[in-house]
């Protein structure tokens, strides 16, 4: 079998009996009001991490959750969109169609808000999307594209970047690895599927979403979940893996580059009331200013002494440079 052809399998048989905590420690679902997740999708949960994020789900979006698992995020993201239609979750594997379909019957059960109408699940996968171009607001996917190899990876990525609208985001959560996984582990097509040798270095990932246009990439989280020790998987030292949050937007790449947020923040310190360096930066005295990471090397370098850089809090809640 293909890679991609052993994962459908190992995903079939977790739909038809799931397995909690199977490859990730499990993320807590959101909290919100009036939602209550069903105890199935709960044990479904194969994910490290959310794509879900609040700050941008306002105007009711559509959304093209890719991978719809136990509909868990597929849940949530009606929460915020609450029309027939407007999550429309693709899914190659049909045993978890049909999982995917009973936990939301049950959710419309539990959830006084919710019609099963306002999820369309359909078959189809990350690598052909069946949407036209540029006709959603959001796609999200949770622990699946680290499965793909760096070719179908960055098809997969390029295949995102075309149905969506203009300024629309890509939200993912994806591990990611602190140094390069061995070739032996890479070509464990099981492993793969569990979402443990897959994952490539923060910037190798973030080229990949840069390499397929997205002009400007905002990071939610990034922390530690999981280790790969020496003894189990033959290695010469352990590899830590970490779970990232991030959302990325369909906007123009600038000139000088992509801008990545990570959390940094600008403060000038000098004399004046306020520093302008001529860029559209402008620092009042004092004040933090949140800048994307080319910006903050920028102004570094341009006054030294005058302008403090903080460092990455792998956390940045969305907002524009300066």
């Amino acid at each position: 079998m293909t890679y991609l052809e052993t994962v459908a399998q190992f995903y079939s048989e977790v739909a038809q009996t799931p397995e909690v905590g199977l490859c990730c420690i499990q993320s807590t679902p959101l909290q919100l009001p009036g939602l209550k997740i069903p105890l199935p999708m709960q044990e479904m949960n194969y994910a490290c991490g959310t794509t879900v994020h609040t700050n941008e789900l306002v105007n009711q979006p559509t959304v093209l959750y890719v991978g719809v698992g136990g509909g868990l995020e597929a849940l949530q993201f009606a929460y915020f969109s609450r029309r027939p239609g407007a999550i429309i979750a693709i899914e190659p594997v049909e045993a978890m169609r049909e999982a995917a379909a009973r936990n939301l019957e049950i959710a419309a059960q539990e959830n006084p808000w919710f019609d099963t109408s306002f999820v369309k699940i359909c078959p189809g996968d990350a690598l052909n999307l069946p949407v036209t171009d540029a006709s959603v607001d959001v796609l999200a996917q949770n622990c699946l594209f680290n499965i793909f190899e760096p070719a179908d990876l960055t098809r997969a990525l390029k295949e995102a970047y075309r149905v969506l609208k203009p300024g629309g985001r890509l939200q993912m959560s994806d591990p990611i690895t602190t140094r390069s996984i061995p070739k032996h582990l890479q070509q464990d097509k099981r492993l793969r599927a569990l979402c443990l040798s897959g994952a490539l270095t923060y910037q190798e990932h973030t080229q990949l979403i840069i390499n397929a246009g997205f002009g400007q990439i905002e990071i939610r989280a990034r922390r530690p979940y999981r280790l790969l020790d020496k003894q189990t998987y033959n290695l010469e030292e352990n590899i830590l893996l970490e779970s990232l949050d991030s959302v990325s937007f369909k906007v123009d790449m600038p000139e000088d580059g992509a801008c990545i947020f990570t959390g940094k923040t600008a403060i000038y310190a000098g004399t004046q009331t306020f520093f302008d360096d001529a860029a559209e930066h402008i620092l009042q005295r004092g004040i933090a200013v949140a800048v994307c990471d080319k910006t903050a090397a920028k102004l570094a370098a341009l006054k030294p002494t005058e302008i403090m850089v903080t460092g990455s809090t792998w956390y940045y809640d969305a907002g524009w440079c300066c």
